[in-house]
Parts: structure tokens; sequence; C-alpha cells
């Protein structure tokens, strides 16, 4: 494992040579080179330490010593030099492996600046190996600058990816293992730690290896790569992992035919994506005839697998689902003889380099052609974010998917019966169906809404699954609710309203979330995942049995219920709990939820943008500035006459002005549809303007000037000259920040929710001309429109929850 500090010595010495070696690959080599280097001066000093001799710098040699180099009485073109010399003659040093030999085959330094030179290798220097492991592990980090050769389409796969797919392989010690598009091979070295853990004794990882066990299993790992620079790397990274003889060919795997005949019980691979501009000239024994590097590969690996031989694979989604000829022979080729499970890996695995679509297919020779069915799996959080910088996340499907694959694996070897519905992200599907269209579609997605649309789900009565209790203590008196406080408190009543109280005796608190409350006054519920405090007996928690339910998708579905009206008012416990609610799979339940929370997410967006909009005007110095009662006749209290509402015509207060219109509550007055288009949202024609004083204070709106109507809690605004002001603008000024910084906030002063009309009367306001107020109002109009369309979203997706849910319960909502 890379320690910290290991890992800051890596960046550091990058952080030097960028500056005079830009390109990554350049700079990978460079201290590869100086790290191999020190690490040969370091085993050289251990064996004097133990009484033997240096072997790697000695002779002709010793003058290159590493504590030459560092010594302070060396001049800097001195050790530049020296270093120099070092690394292009030490191809002639016979006291060195081949292998490192090959290591500083045209190795050369590429600046001449000795300051650069000293404070790299000072960097170098503090680097203290004991194994190579260790080296190893560093070598594997200093590797992820190489990012994407993206001209060939290869991307280097994640480290917990590659370990995902080894523990589903689960190679043995006595296993043959090949990559052959091993890149920095670190598929290979996942292969043997994962092996070498697997026999250890005690903690003492391998122990249980004998000698010649340990021979065979590095003797056992080979890889082929057609790039000599990835050859070079990975041989140099397995070497430093403990193989001293490891078996990595420059082979073109797909033109040459020379290891043809090489077969391996596990194959391990990520191959290239893409095929050459010039395409490729595969030779004739594939049994997929095709020019795609990524069909060939795929053929060569299913090929190359001995009788009881088993391959991951990772693919682009072409290979999933395209519906050329040759993807379509390949697919019906692995559903037939060798596929026993597909791995869908979420967009940005790749992150940084590539955001590509990928899968694992899974393969087993001796299983593939008795096995009748697919496992499909689904992941869709691996422990990292899909950002640039995949940083960790807790939600992580690796641990379950490996599970649900190693069991299915296991009931195909056996025989037994295999429980899909114990994994929330898997999918059993029958190989019949997977070709009965002569597709062979790999795509999870188009089985399971096949099996969503043939599936009626059962009733189940929530006593099955959901736990209850009711806080047995609890509060009578009304609690005075105060944003000061910190622990949350939720009272009975249909809205569950949400304050905040001190610590007071009495007060059930909740924990074991999320939960449900469930009112048994209104049947009101609400899903609570923090830290809270219950407030009324007549609340009750619901614990969901999350083995057997998905508590949100329980909670949604209660929301459909239809539930009868009880002359008591009550609806008790003993009742609630015989209720029965459609219950899915768990998989598709967390299906259901995650759909939802995606509409629920755009939900929330569109309501932070609505609730958190005032529009901005610009004020401009030169414009003249008047009180607002010198512009306007500013009134409250009644419109021409109280004799208005008692004769039928409407009465306004400040809960029917919402979102810049007129919403009545009420229908009881004389000719109601000249009345209900009472308010002018977006003519420019002057009218007058009314202002709620109190509650929601604001939502100011145009009304026509015509109409007879009454007043409550609201303030009038009436034109002295409508050359000078117009009402749309004024409507523009109250609703913006200008106004709710100058006049709302000083009015309300803490608890206050009024507004006087001694303070609107006194209220300055901006008065350009009558052309820039129309520019302004056509401006903030635009912007309205955006905001109305925002309100139109949140409408339309909380419509799609519902009738998600009433999907799931089709015609039984009735308790």
């Amino acid at each position: 494992m890379l320690d910290k500090e290991t890992r800051k010595r890596i960046d550091a010495a990058r952080d030097i040579l960028v500056g005079k070696v830009p390109d990554p690959k350049s700079q990978v080599e460079q201290i590869t080179i100086a790290l191999i280097y020190k690490f040969m001066d370091d085993m050289d000093a251990e064996a004097e330490e133990l009484g033997g001799a240096r072997k790697f710098f000695n002779g002709d040699f010793a003058k290159y010593g590493w504590k030459r180099l560092m010594s302070p009485a060396m001049g800097g073109h001195e050790v530049l030099n020296l270093y120099g010399e070092a690394i292009t003659k030490m191809t002639e040093n016979v006291g060195i492996p081949l292998l490192f030999r090959d290591i500083f085959k045209n190795a050369y330094l590429p600046y001449r600046d000795p300051e650069t030179l000293r404070s790299f290798l000072k960097i170098i220097d503090d680097f203290e190996y004991d194994h190579s492991e260790r080296l190893g592990d560093a070598f594997e980090y200093l590797l992820l600058v190489l990012g994407s050769q993206g001209d060939a389409g290869q991307f280097r796969t994640p480290r917990h990816i590659i370990d995902f797919m080894v523990k589903v392989i689960d190679p043995k010690k006595y296993e043959s293992i090949l990559d052959p598009a091993c890149g920095t091979a670190g598929f290979l070295i996942s292969a043997y730690k994962h092996i070498i853990k697997a026999n250890s004794i005690d903690g003492r990882t391998g122990a249980a290896l004998t000698p010649d066990e340990r021979t065979t299993l590095t003797s056992n790992i080979k890889g082929y790569d057609i790039s000599p620079d990835m050859v070079r790397l990975s041989l140099v990274n397995l070497y430093l992992h403990g193989f001293t003889d490891p078996h990595i060919s420059e082979y073109d795997t797909l033109t040459s035919e020379d290891n043809w005949n090489e077969y391996a019980d596990i194959v391990l691979a990520n191959p290239p994506f893409m095929s050459p501009k010039g395409g490729i000239k595969p030779h004739k024994r594939f049994s997929i005839q095709a020019k795609r590097s990524e069909v060939l590969f795929v053929d060569y690996i299913a090929e190359h697998l001995t009788p009881n031989g088993r391959a991951a694979v990772i693919v682009p989604e072409g290979i999933i689902f395209q519906n050329q000829n040759a993807y379509r022979q390949l697919r019906k080729m692995l559903v037939t003889n060798y596929l026993y499970a597909v791995v869908s890996l979420p967009a940005g695995v790749f992150q940084p380099y590539s955001g590509v679509k990928t899968s694992v297919l899974l393969m087993d020779k001796a299983i593939g052609k008795k096995c009748n069915s697919l496992l499909f799996v689904k992941v869709e959080n691996d422990g990292f974010d899909l950002g640039a910088q995949r940083r960790k996340i807790i939600k992580n499907d690796l641990p379950e998917s490996i599970t649900a694959l190693i069991d299915f694996h296991r009931s195909c070897l056996s025989g037994e019966e295999f429980i899909v519905d114990s994994y929330s992200n898997a999918l059993k599907v029958e190989k019949e169906i997977i070709g009965e269209t002569g597709e062979w579609n790999l795509s999870v997605e188009r089985y399971r809404k096949i099996e969503q649309i043939q599936t009626n789900w059962d009733l189940v009565e929530l006593n099955n699954f959901v736990d209850y209790e009711q806080p047995t203590k609890y509060l009578v008196d009304s609690v005075d609710y105060d944003d000061s406080y910190e622990t949350p408190v939720l009272t009975a009543g249909k809205s569950f309203l949400l304050g905040y109280t001190d610590e007071q005796d009495g007060i059930f608190e909740i924990d074991n979330l999320p939960v449900i409350i469930f009112d048994d006054f209104t049947t009101a519920t609400k899903f609570v995942d923090f830290s809270f405090k219950v407030k009324s007996s007549a609340m009750k928690i619901l614990h969901v049995n999350s083995n057997k339910a998905d508590p949100k998708f329980v909670y949604h579905s209660i929301q459909n219920i239809n539930f009868p009206v009880n002359q008591h008012k009550r609806y008790w416990i003993s009742q609630y709990s015989k209720i029965k609610i459609p219950l899915p799979p768990l998989r598709f339940q967390k299906e259901i939820v995650a759909e939802i929370e995606g509409y629920q997410k755009i939900i929330n967006g569109a309501r932070s943008i609505v609730d958190n909009y005032k529009s901005h005007i610009q004020i401009d110095p030169v414009w003249k500035m008047e009180k607002l009662g010198e512009v306007c006749d500013v009134r409250d209290g009644t419109h021409d006459s109280p004799k208005y509402q008692a004769n039928g015509y409407p009465l306004i207060t400040s809960k029917n002005l919402k979102d810049g219109d007129i919403d009545f509550k009420k229908v009881n007055f004389i000719n109601e549809e000249d009345y209900r288009n009472i308010g002018k949202r977006s003519s420019v024609e002057n009218g007058d303007v009314l202002f709620a004083m109190i509650g929601t204070i604001g939502n100011p709106v145009v009304v026509n000037t015509d109409k007879k109507f009454s007043i409550k809690n609201v303030a009038l605004f009436k034109f002295y000259d409508n050359d000078k002001l117009l009402s749309l603008y004024l409507k523009t000024l109250l609703d913006s920040k200008y106004t709710y910084e100058r006049l709302i906030v000083k009015s309300r002063g803490g608890t206050q929710k009024f507004v006087s009309l001694t303070d609107l009367r006194n209220f300055i306001i901006p008065v350009p001309s009558i052309e820039t107020q129309k520019e302004i109002v056509t401006q903030i109009e635009k912007e309205q429109s955006l905001i109305n369309a925002n309100r139109e979203l949140i409408i339309l997706f909380e419509q799609k929850i519902k009738d998600k849910i009433a999907n799931v319960w089709g015609e039984r909502a009735k308790v």
C-alpha cells in the first residue's frame, strides 16, 4: 500500500521536472530511471551491511555510486556530468540484471540544468525501500500520470476496478494467467497479490506457499503488449513486485500467429477499444471475421481459455448492443459457449481521461454451455464520484456485486438455486430470451423493462416488513419555534411543521434512522433521515426492515393509499399495519426509488431557482429619486366602497396575492369569469398595483382599474401621472432586491410581519424615464418567463413521481 509520504515525494519530483520535461511520459521515464538507480544502490548497501559485497555499483561502476552523487563536495556540473554519464553507460554494467540494462537502454538526461538535477536527486534520495514490493507500489502510482493513450483507445484501468474483476474470477496458485494487452501489468500484479493473500497463514501473507509454488506462480503469469514502451514499464512493475524473471512479450495479439496455440486458465484484460486508422489485418484463425480491435480481442480471449478457463474483460458498449454482423456473431458465440455474467459499469469510471461507458464480460468455458441463464449486474456507484477528480464517496455497489457474481457462478457449477432477489442490482435472464430476436443484445435495461412490464406485484401487509413504536413521552404544551435552537422537533398535523426547540424534558428522541413518521389523526406521513425529536402522542414511528423493503419505496407507496374517513378521526396502528401495498423485489424497489430521486433532484433544483430568485435593477445615479407617496396614491382598506363586498364583488386579501397574480380561494362573487383575469401579468398598460402588507409581504400584482373589489391587509397604489411612472415598472421594482433590502427587511425588524402605510409612503424609489422603465420591465419579464418555466417543471416532475407510484399500484390503492 502506497503511503502518503511516498506519494507526496513522487508528486514533488514531477513538480521539479515539469519545467524542464513537460511530457508526462518523459517524466515517468526520468523518475523510473532515478528510482531504480537509487534502489540498486540501496540493495548494494544492504548487502554490505550483511557482510556481502556490492554487485550493482562495483568495479568500473563504483564511481557512479549514489553516495558520491549526493556528496556535498561535488559541484553542480560535476554531478550533472556524472549522472548523465552513468545512466547512458548502465547498459554496459554486467553486474545488473539484463532487465535493468534494458530499462536504461537509450536513457539520457534531457536537460542540462545542475540546480534542477540536484533538487530532483534530493527528492529521490528521500526514498528508502527495504523490499521491492514497496517500490512497486510507488511505481504503480507513478504510472497513473501516463493517463490515457487515446489514439490507441487505451485507458489505464482504475486499481479498484482491476481488483474487483480479480476477486470475481478468483485465480488460484496453480493456474496460468494471461493479459493479452497488458499495458503496465496492473491485472497481472493484482492477480498475483490476490493469490498471495489467499495463501496466508496467521496473518503472514503468502506463508502457505512453498518456494516451488512461488516459482511456479510467477512463471505462470504472462502478458503481451504491442508497445515496447508498455512492455518495458510492465517488466519494471513486475520485477519491483518480486518477479525476478517476468514474462512480458512485445507481441501483436491480433496479427501474429506465434502464440496462437498458447492457452490460459485465467485471462484478465482491458484491451484497446479503438482500431488503427489504417485498419487491422488479422490472420484467419479467428472464429469471428472482423476488423474491429475490440471484437477481435474478445474473440481471442474466449478462444484461448483452457477447458476450465475463466476470463474477465472490459469492453466498450459497442460489444454490448451494436447490430453489425460481427458484433452479433461475437455475442452469440459468447452467450452460447462462454458467458455467464455481464457487469455494467457507470460512465465515468475512466475519468479524468474518458467518460466512455463500459461493461465487464465474465466467461467460464466449463459452465458456459451448461448454464441456461446470464446474470446481469448494474454498478451505479463504484465508491468514487464520476467527476474528473474521482473523489471517494460512501456509495459503493462493488462489494454486493462481487457477492452476487460469486454466488451465481457457484450455483452454475453446483446446480443449486440462485436467489436473485437477494441482490438489489442483479437480474437473471434466460439465454433463450436473449437469443430470441437474433440480436443477442447484452444490455441489462432491455431485459429489466421486459420483466417489469410482465410482472404484477403481490400486495403485502405492512406488518410483514414494518415495525412501529409510539413515543410514550411527549409535550402537551405548544412549542415556540425558534430557528436559533438546534434540535429539530416534528409535531403532529397535516403539514408536519418542522421547528426547533431546546432540550426540554418529555420530548421523545428517535434513532435507528431513517424512519417514516405516521400521524394517526390525518394519516399524513413524513420520511425522516436526520436526528430529531417528536412532539405528539398521535405520531407513530415506522421502522422498515431494509432486508425486505426499501424505506423510501414504502414511504412513496404509502402516499398513494386512498384512506377512508374515520368518524373518530384517528386511524389506529392496528388498522394501519394491516394495510397492503404492492411489494416488488427489492432490486426493483431500489430502481423505482432511484428514478423518483432523479425526478426529485430536478424538482429541488427548479424550486431552489424559484425560491431564491429576486429581480435586480441596476440603479443609475442620474435617475431621480422620489418618495412613493408623492408619485402614487397609497391606500389600504377598501377600494372605492365597502358596499362592493356586500354586493358580491370580491375581497382581495394578502393571501390572494401569489406569484404576480391573484389566486381567489373562494368563488362567491358576481361575474366570476371577469375576475379570473383581473391580474395583468405581461401588459405594459397602467393599472392599480396591489401589495401584501402582512404575512408573506410583497407579491405585487397589477390589476385592471375598471374592476370593483375590496381589499384587506393589502396596500393599493393608484397613479397621479401615468406619464411619469408605469405600473408594471413599479410592480417590478417592488418585487426586486431593491425593495426587499431597503423596505421589507427593515420594516419587519425581528418578528414584525407587516409593512405600514407610512413606510410605504415614505419609501424612496428610483424614477427613470418611461423608456428606461419599459426596457427594465421587458428584461425582468424575460427572467420571469424562465422562473415560470421552472414552476412548470416542478409541476411536471411532481406528476411524474405520482405516475410512477400509480403504475406500481395499478387500480389497487384503496384501503
